[in-house]
């Protein structure tokens, strides 16, 4: 069967660098670097990076990567590389570095994509945070694999298209197969952080097609995780006005939507559109990002689509 070679690949860098993070969590005084954007990067980011990196990079040496992170922040100020040096003893700075970088890739017929910590402020708050893996050929993801090491009591998320979605403890090792249509859960997932999204507008709408259950509040692609697994049935990221023309990261969606998908649900973007991953870094050519266990997914569609009508001149225009 076709990707099963990757997947494995995927699923053996994850694991790697769910040891690094977890190490760097436990055993190192947690401090962060601002980005550009104002983000916080850890160590962690840069050290996962580096491992999933290094790890593809020798499997699939044709393959590009595109990722989160790069080197810069680190090569203008002196930092220590002793969580990745304790999984590869030889590992010199200028090779970690230079495995970081491995990640500034361009999207090409077939290339990785990854966010080596997906959610570093739960990462920080010692809460949900993700390592995500994902492999794209012709602007469809093939491979997804989500590593959540604060997930219940710890596990991997696997899908492979047209193959299904596997749960996997990261403690056990124990697998199963998931379906999000097993268990319908009316609860919506949503960011911790306000500034993903529109919250009030994304719990409106959630409110208008039956879902009473105060939300799951969760960082990180773990969300598409909870959605797959029966924990909670819908995940939005809408546009919200002080930024109407945002869109999202590949990296932050493309393993999650695979995972829902395989395990039965449905991820479009507001418009019910298929999320694009075969033009940039970003997901350009769609707004906004609605996951669902899928029996639902037409009415919340509808539900933005009414909102959105009603929404000021003003926000029309900025759209």
């Amino acid at each position: 069967m076709q990707y099963i070679y990757e997947a494995d690949i995927a699923i053996a860098a994850a694991k790697q660098a769910t040891i690094l993070c977890k190490h760097v969590q436990h055993s190192i005084q947690l401090t962060s670097l601002e980005k550009l954007d104002q983000s916080p990067v850890t160590i962690a980011d840069f050290g996962s990076q580096a491992i999933i990196c290094r790890f593809l990079a020798e499997h699939f040496p044709q393959d590009a990567i595109v990722a989160e992170e790069s080197s810069a922040l680190l090569r203008q100020s002196p930092t220590q590389f002793s969580a990745v040096q304790k999984l590869i003893p030889n590992a010199t700075p200028d090779q970690i570095l230079d495995w970081i970088d491995l990640g500034q890739g361009k999207v090409e017929e077939r290339f990785w994509t990854l966010d080596p910590i997906d959610g570093t402020k739960g990462f920080l708050r010692n809460q949900q945070y993700a390592i995500a893996i994902a492999l794209i050929e012709s602007g469809e993801v093939k491979v997804g694999v989500l590593s959540c090491p604060a997930f219940e009591e710890g596990c991997l998320f696997v899908a492979i298209r047209g193959q299904g979605t596997r749960r996997i403890s990261l403690e056990t090792g124990a697998s199963r197969t998931l379906s999000a249509l097993d268990t319908p859960n009316f609860r919506l997932a949503e960011s911790v952080e306000t500034s993903h999204g529109d919250p009030e507008l994304q719990r409106r709408i959630a409110r208008s097609i039956g879902f009473t259950t105060p939300s799951l509040q969760m960082d990180s692609q773990a969300k598409y995780g909870a959605i797959a697994s029966g924990h909670a049935g819908l995940y939005m990221r809408l546009p919200w006005k002080e930024k109407p023309n945002y869109r999202e990261n590949i990296w932050d969606h493309a393993a999650g939507a695979i995972i829902v998908e395989e395990a039965g649900g449905r991820v479009t973007d507001m418009d019910g559109n298929p999320l694009n991953f075969s033009v940039s870094a970003q997901l350009i050519e769609n707004r906004g990002i609605i996951a669902s266990s899928g029996e639902i997914h037409a009415a919340v569609l509808a539900s933005i689509a009414q909102q959105m009508s009603q929404t000021t001149p003003d926000n029309q225009q900025g759209e």
